[in-house]
């Protein structure tokens, strides 16, 4: 993914997040000089790969299957005794006709919450024991603290204020309607491992390989430089 797209990208998702008034933690504007001063007192941080998180997922096609993320607080399950917080908070964003792939995880449950801008469309599956589509039975959903049935690969769809809770296990995929305009979500969740805690039905990649045509804007979450 060329530099030029992520820093386009985290510049959407930037004044997309000022129009609906959420203020983001002062580390989200660090430039990369600046994080070439910090200290190990960011440690935190660079641990549990708080900050910006720009995606393609490997495949060249961000406006068609890609995310825009921000870790804003997260703990770590490899490194309990540094970091005892048990839930993580993100902020994400899908432009106008963008999807994310679909997937589950092995531990992290979490909500996901339309916090403003068009619908999301968030299509539901169970896992089968050799962890495919289970194309056959309900699916067992609580939005907004109601619980309902749902059969195998609907499509929920999510307006603004609303949420749905993921369980460990649950098949997702989350798709933008074309014409309709960006999304932004919140999520609260158990602990967020990126690295290790993402089962996608086709296989591909969860961070981008970046082709650096033009300067950072913004360093994104797994490219934080040692603590000088």
């Amino acid at each position: 993914m060329k530099r030029s797209k992520i820093n386009a990208a985290l510049k959407s998702m930037e004044a997309f997040i000022k129009e609906y008034k959420f203020a983001l933690p002062p580390f989200c504007a660090f430039t990369p000089e600046e994080w070439a001063e910090k200290g190990h007192e960011y440690d935190e941080i660079r641990d549990n790969m708080l900050g910006w998180d720009i995606t393609d997922y490997g495949l060249g096609d961000f406006q068609k299957i890609g995310f825009s993320l921000i870790t804003i607080r997260n703990g770590n399950l490899a490194m309990k005794d540094k970091y005892s917080k048990t839930y993580a908070e993100k902020l994400l964003f899908l432009s106008d006709g963008q999807c994310s792939p679909m997937h589950f995880h092995w531990s992290k449950m979490e909500d996901i919450i339309n916090r403003g801008g068009s619908d999301i469309l968030i299509r539901v599956y169970n896992a089968t024991e050799d962890e495919d589509l289970d194309r056959i039975n309900d699916v067992t959903v609580h939005l907004d603290g109601r619980k309902t049935t749902v059969p195998a690969g609907t499509q929920l769809r999510l307006k603004p204020g609303e949420s749905i809770t993921i369980y460990p296990y649950m098949y997702h995929d989350f798709t933008t309607e074309a014409g309709k305009g960006p999304v932004l979500l919140g999520e609260v969740s158990q602990c967020n491992d990126d690295n290790t805690d993402n089962r996608f039905y086709e296989k591909m990649g969860r961070f981008p390989a970046i082709e650096e045509d033009e300067p950072a804007y913004r360093l994104l979450c797994n490219e934080y430089p040692e603590a000088k």
